[in-house]
């Protein structure tokens, strides 16, 4: 009798973010606790899950967050993520299958090596405002703001729901988001919204009413 295949328990739904950028969701947590991004394929040794994704070489990944059970994953590749997030997604079910840990936790630096903040860190200190305060506020005008990277200290987001689109966005990301970053993540040097708000239900640029 053959062994029982344990990746059909695994459900993985792919919500891509731009060309560039898919967002893979797990139904079993990835990685307890803490951020880990990989930023070159050197720095997957260690952790099977995301070495297995850099080497599929029709994706070109040059980034790969995971926290939790997402797993985002930055391609260079032009392919549409239709074509490529099913060799992802069985890339994802091996390791996760194997009898090793398919993410290593991040490294914490030893005393002494440096003040410097890293991305990591600021990923997972800015995910957790958006999750207590950032959301919970923009919520009540049925809003949402996604966290999508951190890198070189500046956060890329972006809105959804009665966020994208509406005319109030800017004043929301920059007197609200921007100065609630500014005081609990000092470290933060700026912000990016990548939002597409012109296909939002308000959109910034409607057309003129006669």
């Amino acid at each position: 009798m053959p062994p029982p295949d344990n990746t059909a328990e695994i459900r993985i739904t792919a919500e891509p973010i731009d060309n560039q950028r898919c967002k893979f969701v797990l139904s079993v947590p990835v990685l307890s606790g803490g951020v880990r991004r990989f930023a070159r394929a050197e720095d997957a040794t260690g952790s099977p899950l995301a070495a297995a994704i850099f080497a599929i070489p029709e994706l070109a990944v040059s980034e790969l967050i995971v926290s939790g059970n997402i797993i985002t994953v930055v391609k260079q590749s032009p392919a549409p993520w239709q074509t490529l997030g099913r060799a992802v997604g069985s890339a994802i079910r091996s390791a996760l299958t194997a009898d090793v840990p398919a993410v290593t936790p991040a490294r914490k630096p030893a005393s002494g090596e440096g003040s410097a903040v890293s991305d990591d860190a600021l990923y997972e200190q800015v995910a957790k405002v958006f999750d207590e305060q950032v959301n919970p506020m923009v919520a009540r005008h049925g809003g949402h703001v996604e966290l999508i990277d951190v890198q070189d200290a500046v956060v890329m987001l972006r809105m959804g729901g009665g966020c994208q689109g509406c005319g109030m966005a800017d004043v929301t990301l920059r007197q609200g988001i921007e100065g609630m970053l500014a005081q609990l993540v000092p470290a933060v040097r700026g912000i990016v919204d990548i939002t597409d708000h012109t296909s939002g239900a308000n959109p910034y640029f409607q057309a003129a009413k006669k």
